[in-house]
C-alpha cells in the first residue's frame, strides 16, 4: 500500500452538461446500461472521503474532483464534501482539487471555491475559434463565452485557478496563440494535454466507440487526435518563448515535470514515471477502475462497498498494472537517451511498432523526442542553477546570450560549457545555437 496514492473522483459520472466532441469519458454511461441517475450517493460518497483520508499516511490529502460536469451537482452536494472531510480528517491537512468545464460558474460557486480554498481547473482551449473547433454545447454551439463569463467570477471572487487545454490537430498548429491568450487571460499555471483516441474499423461489441488502450484488432487514429511532430513543434515552440520571457512568472506543467527529470528525480506526473498504478478512478457509484484512461470493464478493480480501498490499491491486478509499465517497455525506448524523462510516457498510447518491429512504441514518441532535445542544454543549465542555489529564472539570460553565441563568456570552444554540463562548449551548447 503506498504512503499516498492519487483517486480521480467522477461523482456523476460522464454526465456532462456540454459535447466535447473529442471527449473519451461520455460514452461511459454506455457501461451503466441500467442507470438513470449517476449522482453519487451520500453512502459512497462518506465512505469514499473516509477510507481515503484513512489510508494516506500522510500529512496532506488531496481529492480531485472531475466528471463529466462535477458543478451539474450544485454546491450543496460539496458543502457535504467538505463536512464529510472535516469529520474524518484526524489531524490531517485536507486540500481540493476541482475541475470544470466553467459553464455554470458564479458568485455562489466562487465563493464556496474561495472560503474553502478549492483548486480550480478550468478547460480552455485557447481562444474563441481554437475553444470552439470542439468544445460544443448539446445544440452544437460554441461554449467560449460561457466559459470567459465563468472565468470571469474566478478572477472577481479571487479563486485559484489553472487552465486546462487540450491539444488536438486544429489547435496544435497554433502554439503561440494558444500560449499568449491564455497568459493574457490570466493563467498563471497552463496544463497542455494531449488527445490521442482510436476507433475499430469493425466495433468491438462493448458498445464502445473509442477502443481501449490494449485493442488489438483493426483501428485508426480518431481525425481529431493531435500528430506527434506537430506536438513536438506546439511545446518547442511555446518553450522557446516562455525560457526567454516568463520563467518565473508563468509556470507550465510538462516544463516543470522536464526539470524535475533533469535533477535526476523521478517525474511527479505519472504518464512519465517508470510505474504506475498509484493514479486510480473512482466512478459515481464506488467501482474503482485502475485510471482514469482505464476505465474498462477489465480494468475494474472492485467497489468501495464491498472491498476496502486498501485492499483494491494493493491488490496483485493493480500492481501487475503498475507494474506492466515498466516491464513491457520496449528495448527500443529503453534504449532511448530521453527515457530518463519521457518511461515510454502513457500507456494508452502505447499502440505502435518500433522500427524493429517489437510492439508497445508510443504513439507521441517523435513529439517528445523531438521536444526533450530541444529543451536539453535549457534544462540543464536550470538543473545547475538549482544544484547552486541559484534561480532558475537565470537561464532568460543565459537564453539571450547563449543566442549570440556568449559573447561576454570570452570562452574557448574546448572550454567546459556554462550550463554546467560539463562537456565542452562546442558539443554542447554552442552545437545548438539558434
Amino acid at each position: 500500500m503506498p504512503s499516498a496514492f492519487h483517486i480521480m473522483a467522477k461523482p456523476i459520472g460522464p454526465v456532462c452538461n456540454i459535447d466535447c466532441t473529442y471527449c473519451f469519458y461520455l460514452e461511459k454511461e454506455k457501461l451503466y446500461p441500467q442507470k438513470s441517475d449517476f449522482r453519487m450517493s451520500d453512502a459512497v460518497l462518506e465512505s469514499f472521503i473516509r477510507q481515503k483520508i484513512a489510508n494516506h499516511s500522510v500529512p496532506k490529502v488531496t481529492f480531485a474532483w472531475q466528471g463529466g460536469e462535477p458543478t451539474l451537482l450544485g454546491v450543496d452536494f460539496f458543502r457535504k464534501v467538505v463536512a464529510l472531510q472535516k469529520k474524518y480528517a484526524d489531524g490531517k491537512e485536507i486540500e481540493n482539487g476541482f475541475q470544470t468545464n466553467g459553464v455554470l460558474l458564479d458568485d455562489e460557486w466562487c465563493t464556496f471555491f474561495k472560503e474553502n480554498n478549492f483548486l480550480v481547473g478550468l478547460s480552455l482551449d485557447g481562444p474563441e475559434e481554437s475553444h470552439n473547433r470542439f468544445r460544443i454545447n448539446k445544440g452544437g454551439k460554441g461554449t467560449f463565452q460561457q466559459v470567459m463569463r465563468g472565468l470571469e467570477f474566478l478572477k472577481k471572487n479571487g479563486v485559484e485557478f489553472n487552465t486546462l487545454t487540450v491539444l488536438q490537430r486544429d489547435n496544435s498548429c497554433h502554439p503561440l496563440e494558444i500560449y499568449r491568450f491564455l497568459k493574457e487571460v490570466g493563467s498563471g499555471f497552463m496544463q497542455f494535454i494531449p488527445i490521442v483516441e482510436r476507433v475499430a474499423q469493425d466495433s468491438p461489441g462493448d458498445g464502445l466507440s473509442l477502443v481501449a488502450p490494449n485493442f488489438t484488432a483493426a483501428s485508426q487514429v480518431t481525425d481529431w487526435s493531435v500528430e506527434p511532430v506537430q506536438y513536438g513543434k506546439f511545446l518547442c515552440a511555446i518553450f522557446d518563448e516562455w525560457v526567454r520571457k516568463d520563467v518565473g512568472e508563468q509556470f507550465v506543467q510538462m516544463f516543470d515535470v522536464a526539470l524535475s527529470a533533469w535533477l535526476g528525480l523521478e517525474p511527479p506526473l505519472c504518464v512519465f514515471r517508470r510505474t504506475c498504478g498509484d493514479a486510480l478512478a473512482i466512478e459515481h457509484n464506488g467501482d474503482v477502475y485502475s485510471c482514469d484512461h482505464f476505465v474498462y470493464p477489465e480494468n475494474k478493480l472492485g467497489n468501495i462497498i464491498d472491498s476496502p480501498l486498501e485492499a483494491l490499491i494493493s491488490s496483485d491486478k493493480q500492481v501487475r498494472f503498475g507494474r506492466d509499465k515498466l516491464d513491457q517497455l520496449p528495448k527500443y525506448c529503453g534504449d532511448c537517451d530521453v527515457r530518463f524523462v519521457c518511461n515510454g510516457e502513457c500507456p494508452k498510447h502505447r499502440f505502435l511498432k518500433t522500427p524493429d518491429g517489437e510492439e508497445g512504441l508510443n504513439y507521441l514518441c517523435a513529439g517528445y523526442k523531438q521536444f526533450f532535445k530541444h529543451i536539453d542544454p535549457f534544462m540543464k543549465f536550470m538543473a545547475n542553477e538549482l544544484r547552486n542555489q541559484r534561480p532558475p529564472a537565470n537561464v532568460m539570460a543565459w537564453a539571450e546570450e547563449k543566442d549570440k553565441g556568449f559573447p561576454s563568456h570570452n570562452i574557448g570552444r574546448n572550454e567546459p560549457c556554462p550550463c554546467g554540463s560539463g562537456i565542452k562548449i562546442k558539443n554542447c551548447c554552442a552545437s545548438n545555437k539558434k
